[in-house]
């Protein structure tokens, strides 16, 4: 049951970039270009996936548990640190520059494009260039130790993690 649930939502998500257009570099680009020929209907689509996330994730979380699994899989790191600043600007550039993000490539792969093979292995190739240095040179860019969360068991969103560690001197 869990693999034909996920192939099924897989499905919608990929039938879902290619009907929007974000499996368009093309389209993806014109949104990016304010000053030549601008396509504001992206905003839609992302205002709409912004949308049924926020309220998705609230009814998702009321509930006891997940259905496939012991535990509802959080991101417990809250910091505004070198890594997610660092990623967050390697993934703007280089979707700025390609017209592809990951999630709207995937399903662009079987059009067979040259350009969407290209983004597919410079993803795959960032993907093991990001596990290297968090390997090898993570403890450069680790979050300090007194901002780290231990995981959070399931449940609504009100349930805050324990903190860990002693809290930085600010005096």
């Amino acid at each position: 049951m869990r693999l034909i649930l996920s192939y099924l939502i897989g499905l919608v998500f990929g039938l879902g970039i290619s009907i929007s257009g974000m499996a368009n570099p093309e389209k993806v680009l014109n949104f990016f270009d304010i000053a030549g020929t601008w396509d504001p209907s992206l905003m839609f689509v992302m205002g709409g996936a912004v949308t049924v996330t926020f309220f998705g994730y609230r009814w998702v979380l009321k509930r006891p548990g997940p259905s496939f699994d012991q535990i509802f899989h959080l991101p417990q790191n809250r910091s505004i640190d070198l890594k997610l600043l660092g990623g967050s600007a390697i993934f703007g550039v280089g979707w700025g520059l390609s017209g592809f993000c990951p999630g709207g490539a995937l399903p662009a792969i079987g059009t067979g494009r040259s350009e969407v093979l290209i983004f597919a292995v410079a993803l795959i190739a960032g993907m093991g260039i990001a596990r290297y240095v968090n390997t090898h040179l993570a403890p450069r860019f680790q979050t300090p130790s007194y901002a780290r969360h231990s995981p959070a068991p399931h449940g609504p969103l009100t349930h805050l993690p324990h903190e860990t560690g002693p809290k930085p001197d600010n005096t």
